[in-house]
C-alpha cells in the first residue's frame, strides 16, 4: 500500500507541477508577475519574494506580505503538484501587467500553456523511455529498433474457453510451458496443437509475479486447431538510438493524443445519448490502484503510464468547460467575438457551476471505481 500511495503522490504531483509551470513560465514571458507560484497545495509553510527594495523575504503560513514587489514561491503542506496564482478572476485595475489587462492573444496563450507543457512532459518521457527501452508490441516496429526481454502477453480471453476456466487474464505474459520457453507464437501454437487433450502446466508473469497455471488445451471453433481460447501479442523492451527515441518519442505521443481524444469523443457522446460512462473510466481511485501496479511492475512501466496520464491531463484540460482551461478559453473567444470581455459575474457563475459539475463527475467514477477496486483496496489496507 505505501508503494501506491507515494508513487501516485509522486506522479500526480509531476503532472500538476509541469503544468502550472507552463502557466507560470509563459505569463513571466508576457511580463506578469504572478501573485503565488506555490509547490504542492496550500495551505502555505513557507515562501520567499523579493520586498519594495528588492530584497528576498520570508513568509510563514497563510501571513500576506504587503511589501511584495514580485511573486511569492513558496513551499505548502499538501504535496500534490502546484499551483500558480494569476488573479485571472480579479479586476486588474489600470496596471498594464495584470492578467486581465493583457491583450486575448497573450491571455489564451497562457492558458494553453498548461495543456501544452503536459503534452511536451508526455513527449520527454516517452522519448526517454525509447532510450531505456519502453514496453510495446513488436509487430510493428520502427527502423532501428533493439528489442529485449521479449513476451507472449495475453491480450484477449474466449468466453468459457480453457483459459478462462483455469483463471488466465489479459494482461499475463507466458514465460513457457512445460519448462518450455519458445520464442515466437508460432513455435508456441504448434505446441499447444500437438499436447491438445493433455494437461499442460504455463509459467505466467502477472503483474511481476510469477505464476503457475495447469489448464488442458481443446480444439477451438475459430481456428480448428488445439488451443486454451486466447490472443497472443509478442512484445518486448523497444530502445532506440538517442536521435530516433527523440523522433518515435514525439510521434507516438501525437498518435497517443490523438487515440485518447477520439476515445473522449466516444465517451462524451455516450453521454449525450444516454449510454453512460464507458467501463475503462478510471477515477482517482483508479488511477491509484493503476499507478501502483506499474510501480511494482518496474520504473519503465510508470514512466509509460506518467505519460499517458499526461496526455489525459491535457485533453481533460482542453475542453470547453467552465473552470477548466479550454473553459477560459472559450470565454476568451467570446471576448474576442464580441470586443468585450463577459460580466465578470456571470463568468464567475459559470465556472463554479462548471466546477461543481467536475465534482459530481468525480464522485460517480469514484463510486464505479471503489466497487471495482474494492476488493484490492480491503488487501492492501487490512
Amino acid at each position: 500500500m505505501f508503494i501506491t500511495i507515494i508513487s501516485t503522490v509522486i506522479v500526480l504531483s509531476i503532472l500538476v507541477f509541469f503544468h502550472e509551470l507552463g502557466h507560470f513560465w509563459t505569463a513571466r514571458r508576457f511580463g506578469l508577475k504572478p501573485k503565488e507560484f506555490g509547490f504542492g497545495m496550500p495551505p502555505r509553510a513557507f515562501g520567499f519574494y523579493k520586498n519594495t527594495d528588492g530584497k528576498w523575504t520570508k513568509v510563514f503560513g497563510k501571513q500576506e506580505p504587503v511589501d511584495a514587489a514580485d511573486t511569492i514561491y513558496s513551499i505548502n503542506w499538501l504535496p500534490l503538484g502546484g499551483f500558480v496564482n494569476l488573479q485571472e478572476d480579479e479586476d486588474g485595475g489600470s496596471d498594464p501587467n495584470h492578467f486581465a489587462n493583457k491583450p486575448v492573444y497573450q491571455r489564451a496563450v497562457i492558458l494553453a500553456a498548461g495543456v501544452t507543457m503536459n503534452v511536451l512532459l508526455a513527449m520527454a518521457l516517452i522519448s526517454f523511455g525509447y532510450m531505456i527501452g519502453l514496453p510495446q508490441s513488436t509487430d510493428e516496429l520502427g527502423k532501428g529498433a533493439i528489442v529485449s526481454e521479449r513476451k507472449m502477453k495475453i491480450v484477449e480471453i474466449v468466453d468459457k474457453s480453457p483459459a478462462s476456466k483455469a483463471g488466465f487474464k489479459v494482461g499475463d505474459a507466458i514465460l513457457s510451458i512445460d519448462s518450455k520457453k519458445f520464442e515466437k507464437f508460432a513455435d508456441l501454437q504448434t505446441y499447444v496443437d500437438k499436447n491438445k487433450g493433455k494437461k499442460l502446466n504455463y509459467e505466467i508473469e502477472r503483474n511481476g509475479m510469477v505464476q503457475k497455471i495447469n489448464v488442458v488445451p481443446e480444439i477451438i471453433k475459430e481456428t480448428n486447431k488445439g488451443g486454451i481460447g486466447v490472443a497472443i501479442n509478442e512484445s518486448g523492451l523497444v530502445r532506440y538510438p538517442v536521435y530516433l527515441a527523440i523522433w518515435y518519442g514525439v510521434k507516438s505521443t501525437i498518435v497517443m493524443l490523438w487515440l485518447i481524444l477520439v476515445a473522449f469523443v466516444l465517451m462524451i457522446k455516450g453521454l449525450i445519448l444516454g449510454q453512460g460512462l464507458a467501463g475503462e473510466v478510471a477515477g482517482p481511485v483508479g488511477i491509484a490502484v493503476i499507478t501502483g501496479q506499474a510501480a511494482r511492475m518496474g520504473f519503465v512501466y510508470i514512466l509509460q503510464f506518467t505519460a499517458v496520464l499526461s496526455v489525459n491531463l491535457a485533453i481533460i484540460n482542453a475542453l470547453p468547460i467552465p473552470a477548466l482551461d479550454g473553459g477560459r478559453l472559450f470565454f476568451l473567444l467570446i471576448e474576442k467575438i464580441k470586443g468585450r470581455p463577459m460580466k465578470r459575474e456571470l463568468e464567475g457563475a459559470m465556472h463554479y457551476a462548471g466546477f461543481a459539475l467536475l465534482m459530481l463527475l468525480v464522485i460517480v467514477v469514484t463510486y464505479r471505481d471503489v466497487i471495482k477496486y474494492g476488493s484490492v483496496l480491503i488487501k492492501k489496507f487490512f
